[in-house]
């Protein structure tokens, strides 16, 4: 009999992984990277309160500016919010492609181990301007999203490109630009959001996501 990894042994309840994706660029320097600490510390607190939540929601953390794994994919209690700090460019899209092949490393970690997965979701934060190519990702969400192996949504602070982000977004599901820095409104969107999916059934019905109260969509 094969044996999986203590992690699914010990928990083998269906994950439901999401990748946050945050620019830590030195745009972000000051006010704005102190409102995203904040905001991660929250979105922790709030699922690991959810008794479902905190057993099947799994977070990776992928800082870009330099690109970076700063946090690799564990449940919620083990998820420690760092103190992030803003330094670099914006190499949004070579973050995008490494989030995207994290995901898809960590799906087929999950069929290794036999354990049930939610649709991933990849969510982007940032504040700029991608200072590298970021067609190639575009592409990439499209096709998978496409096939349904995970979601995308895009937040703009302050300063961002808005335009960019639309054209990396789905068009169904377009960017959003945050109300000044309410990061924490954000998290707690999402926190929410994780909960009521983890809640589902893997593979059952769509399930509705809260209004989004935090932001607005540009045109």
């Amino acid at each position: 009999m094969p044996i999986g990894l203590p992690e699914f042994v010990e928990n083998p309840e269906p994950r439901c992984p999401v990748i946050l994706l945050c620019d830590t660029s030195g745009s972000m320097q000051g006010e704005p990277i102190n409102a995203l600490n904040t905001g991660l510390a929250a979105f922790q607190k709030d699922v690991y309160k959810d008794e479902i939540a905190s057993l099947r929601v799994e977070v990776a953390l992928v800082t870009f500016g330099p690109v970076r794994l700063t946090q690799d994919f564990v449940t919620i209690d083990e998820f420690l919010s760092p103190r992030l700090t803003a330094d670099g460019v914006t190499p949004m899209g070579e973050a995008i492609e490494y989030a995207l092949d994290l995901m898809e490393q960590r799906k087929e970690t999950y069929k290794n181990n036999g354990v049930q997965y939610y649709r991933p979701w990849v969510f982007l934060i940032t504040d700029g301007a991608p200072t590298d190519s970021w067609h190639n990702a575009a592409q990439r969400i499209r096709e998978m999203e496409a096939q349904r192996r995970m979601l995308f949504f895009a937040v703009g602070v302050a300063g961002a490109d808005m335009n960019k982000l639309r054209q990396i977004a789905l068009p169904e599901r377009p960017p959003v630009l945050l109300n000044g820095l309410d990061f924490t409104s954000i998290f707690q969107w999402l926190s929410t959001s994780m909960k009521r999916v983890s809640g589902s059934k893997v593979g059952g019905s769509m399930v509705a996501l809260p209004a989004v109260g935090w932001g607005q969509i540009t045109t």
